[in-house]
């Protein structure tokens, strides 16, 4: 750590130069991954917005448990359901294991008012929200 701070006294441009890429990288990941929502505001989208929830995980995951009042698009079939998509008016969340791949999916469906779940199902979770349709390692319900 000492060292550090010596390389950042000794090259102040190199250091500053890091410095403002890394807030490039940043700003321009956020942007290109498109809205998002947090966990705890989703539920007023769905009831004053009527949002439409789209999880795009496979369907051995979707079953495994979800979001109430999901449906299950997986994100490899997208492309077939865009007309679709894209002719809704209310606003789309797209939901995911963390929030990468439902970033993609807003950049697909390329509409204002379609965003993605920040954190993805994994997130949602340690919120404490619940999912429906829930198994455990034994696959009961």
């Amino acid at each position: 750590m000492e060292r550090w701070f010596e390389f950042m006294g000794n090259h102040p441009f190199l250091f500053g130069l890091l410095f403002v890429l890394a807030i490039m990288f940043f700003s321009i990941e956020n942007k290109r991954s498109g809205k998002k929502i947090a966990p705890q505001a989703l539920g007023l989208l769905v009831n004053n917005d009527n949002a439409t929830l789209i999880d795009i995980r496979p369907a051995n995951k979707f079953a495994t448990g979800h979001i109430a009042g999901s449906r299950n698009i997986p994100f490899t079939e997208l492309k077939n359901h865009l007309t679709e998509l894209q002719a809704m008016t209310a606003p789309i969340v797209f939901i995911c294991d963390i929030g990468m791949q439902a970033g993609m999916a807003v950049q697909l469906v390329a509409k204002p008012n379609a965003m993605r779940l920040e954190g993805g199902i994994a997130n949602y979770q340690a919120q404490g929200l619940p999912l429906v349709g829930v198994t455990d390692k034994k696959g009961k319900k």
